[in-house]
């Protein structure tokens, strides 16, 4: 059965590469960039690579939590329901690192982004077939402190990216909880995948870009993963694909989760 599916930055990297390989399934996929002739040029060479002509997409810069939310808003009066969303849009080295309110732009891009997204598209995801929610997490999880949700400078991107990894899987989980009917898995794609953004954090990579997409692509339309939900999945653990595993142990706490959430909604509200 035909999917209607979203991929958050999806012009390059893991994303494009899922999404081209879903396209080629026949879903329905929209992607998503920030450089409108750049999202131009993806949808056709996915149109082009699969076949498929039911593919679009839409602009935003996710360092623009209002740029989102109008986005949001756009899908919602194009997109009658969505079955699989992927929120894979991500930034780790960069040279602006603040964004919205002077939040550390990882924190901004890599975890309020999803989160405004998501709950503005949850009356579509309501309407979906089996939904499923993929949130990109990573191998790099730490706890997130006080400073950090209080908008206080981060000077390593490092310590900055891995705590807004850890924000976007507690978040997860408990949209889970909150959503039994919708499966909401964390993933860590594999790390140092040869993607530009790792090779431009570390000059090298561990395994090709294909295994995170993969992994994506298994996530969103794959009977072996239906109705799983709450958890979290690390590719870097097994071969040629992960395993199910352990998040970082703050992700299962339930005060540090609801401390989360509260000071979430201070900032974006």
């Amino acid at each position: 059965m035909s999917k209607t599916i979203l991929i958050t930055g999806s012009t390059d990297g893991i994303g494009k590469l899922a999404a081209i390989k879903l396209a080629k399934d026949g879903h329905e996929v929209y992607v998503h960039g920030r450089n409108a002739e750049k999202l131009k040029k993806v949808i056709s060479e996915i149109k082009e690579a699969s076949n498929n002509e039911n593919i679009d997409g839409f602009v935003a810069d996710f360092s623009d939590l209002e740029a989102v939310s109008i986005m949001a808003e756009s899908i919602k009066n194009r997109v009658p329901k969505i079955d699989v969303l992927i929120n894979n849009a991500g930034i780790f080295k960069t040279s602006v690192t603040t964004g919205f309110k002077g939040y550390d732009i990882r924190l901004v891009v890599n975890y309020l982004a999803p989160y405004i997204l998501t709950n503005a598209l949850l009356p579509l995801l309501q309407k979906g077939n089996k939904t499923r929610v993929v949130n990109l997490s990573s191998a790099a999880q730490t706890h997130i402190t006080d400073a950090a949700l209080a908008g206080m400078n981060i000077s390593n991107a490092g310590e900055a990216y891995a705590q807004s990894k850890l924000a976007l899987t507690m978040w997860s989980f408990n949209f889970a909880k909150q959503h039994d009917a919708i499966s909401v898995i964390a993933v860590n794609p594999g790390s140092l995948l040869n993607t530009r953004m790792a090779n431009e954090a570390y000059g090298q990579h561990w395994s090709p870009a294909t295994k995170g997409a993969d992994i994506l692509y298994d996530l969103a339309v794959s009977e072996e993963y239906i109705d799983i939900t709450g958890k979290y999945f690390d590719n870097d653990k097994g071969n040629p694909k992960g395993n199910f595993a352990k998040a970082h142990p703050d992700a299962y706490d339930a005060e540090l989760i609801s401390k989360l959430i509260r000071k979430t909604e201070d900032i974006i509200n």
